[in-house]
């Protein structure tokens, strides 16, 4: 082999050529033994130079494996770092949710669920109530003027108490009553307002003093007056929500009304006129269009040709 490294060339050349490449594997040329410009053992070192690269190339490969990972818990610390500031905001917002919700306890309004008639329902209607009560809860814990819940014969062993425990996670730490007892038994009878889409009285404001009371069933529920024979029997106060006062039909293929709302809407609407002290604006946040009904505001007047070529005006969205 030649100087340059072609065919020829003298043995002492293949060594030097060797040695160096040894050098930059950082491989030391005395590994290779004596006798190693001789053929036979130029082949062995040949043999003994690939196995040593090759465990060279796994320590560089393990090497930057590792420096991968550090620059990984590297982002992974800096990344904690920014979100400690994001959960300690949330640790803060926590417990003004909190500070707010008792002090609601002493001098807010009460909204209690009746649970005395969750025996009439069915598993899945069952399974329904269980979420609008988190829903309901979870409205409540953000809202800046809460309400104290209540849920009043909340039996244990009962569907409805199996229901809330299995959907609802963290349930036992909803910072609210619950009871096995009737809201009868807990308040004074002249501070209770049933709230029931069958009244006849007009819900035109919300005292901190009275206690109101929602019937725990859902909306698919065919139980017709039963929330206000329930008020009734006791002589209790009842209301409804002024759907009708402030808002009007929509005219759809359905012709669908309908002023029975979930427990967790009930609540949207009471919670809103709470802090804004608008009915508009609270019948808004929880009745949906699908109810039928909808804000002036809302719906325009459009004129629809009729057979006997007279026009009329409707409602429509």
């Amino acid at each position: 082999m030649e100087a340059g490294g072609h065919p020829g060339g003298s043995p002492e050349a293949e060594a030097a050529v060797a040695c160096e490449a040894f050098r930059l594997l950082r491989i030391e040329p005395s590994a290779l033994g004596p006798g190693a410009g001789r053929e036979g053992s130029a082949a062995r070192g040949s043999r003994n130079a690939l196995r040593k690269r090759r465990r060279w190339e796994r320590v560089v490969a393990a090497r930057r494996g590792k420096r991968r990972q550090e620059r990984e818990r590297s982002r992974a610390r800096r990344a904690e770092g920014a979100g400690a500031g994001s959960r300690a905001g949330e640790r803060a917002a926590a417990a003004l949710a909190r500070e707010r919700l008792l002090e609601a306890r002493v001098s807010g309004p009460r909204l209690c669920v009746d649970l005395g008639v969750a025996d009439r329902m069915s598993q899945k209607e069952t399974s329904r109530l269980a979420s609008q009560i988190r829903r309901l809860y979870g409205a409540n814990r953000k809202a800046q003027k809460p309400f104290w819940l209540c849920l009043t014969e909340f039996v244990e062993g009962s569907l409805i108490y199996e229901e809330c425990f299995r959907m609802n996670d963290g349930f036992s730490n909803y910072l609210m009553d619950m009871t096995p007892e009737s809201f009868l038994d807990l308040f004074p009878l002249d501070a209770i307002v049933y709230l029931t889409p069958d009244s006849e009285n007009v819900l035109e404001d919300i005292d901190p003093n009275k206690v109101y009371i929602l019937g725990g069933l859902v909306d698919e529920s065919i139980h017709k007056k039963l929330t206000l024979q329930r008020a009734h029997e006791q002589s209790l106060q009842t209301a409804r929500l002024p759907i009708r006062e402030y808002m009007v039909k929509t005219i759809s293929t359905k012709n669908y009304h309908s002023e029975t709302l979930a427990i967790n809407q009930v609540f949207d609407v009471l919670s809103t006129y709470y802090e804004t002290r608008s009915w508009p604006a609270a019948l808004k946040a929880g009745v949906s269009s699908g109810k039928g009904y909808v804000l002036p505001d809302a719906v325009k007047q459009v004129e629809i040709p009729q057979h006997d070529n007279a026009q009329e005006n409707s409602f429509i969205l």
